[in-house]
């Protein structure tokens, strides 16, 4: 298949890997200190601790950054799809527009059942401007202008 001439959606990546891909370096090196720390010494010390919140810290900061450019990878998609699907109705309606006298084929917008009801899809007769409404028509016969 040929490659389209559309620009390619935005992806998150190197930045959005960059952090995920450091959070979890640092993490990994929070926990390798923590082991280390833990089998050389007997007792609870404050550097065990820090090590420990450390790598805790750093394991759901590295767990939260790559669940956000995961989202932000996935939304970004659905923003290419929904674009694309704009663009191809658009040119639907282009088409149907120019085909209209040589009877083409015209693929309808979906509508909900309860969009006849707007005024917009009532037939020319029904539609009157707010403007053209007597003062008696408007508030049940009375006038404002006493």
């Amino acid at each position: 298949m040929a490659e389209s001439s559309r620009p390619q959606p935005y992806q998150p990546g190197a930045v959005s890997l960059f952090f995920v891909a450091k959070a979890g370096v640092f993490a990994a090196a929070f926990w390798i200190w923590l082991l280390i720390m833990v089998l050389r010494t007997d007792p609870a010390t404050g550097l065990q601790v820090l090590a420990a919140t450390g790598a805790i810290t750093t394991t759901l900061v590295a767990v939260l950054l790559g669940a956000r450019m995961a989202l932000q990878q996935n939304a970004a998609i659905r923003h290419a799809e929904v674009k694309k699907l704009l663009v191809d109705i658009s040119w639907n309606a282009f088409t149907a527009a120019g085909n209209a006298e040589a009877g083409g084929k015209v693929v309808p917008f979906p509508t909900g059942a309860g969009d006849a009801d707007w005024p917009a899809q009532r037939s020319g007769t029904d539609r009157v401007s707010a403007r053209d409404h007597g003062a008696s028509e408007r508030n049940g016969g009375r006038d404002r202008r006493r």
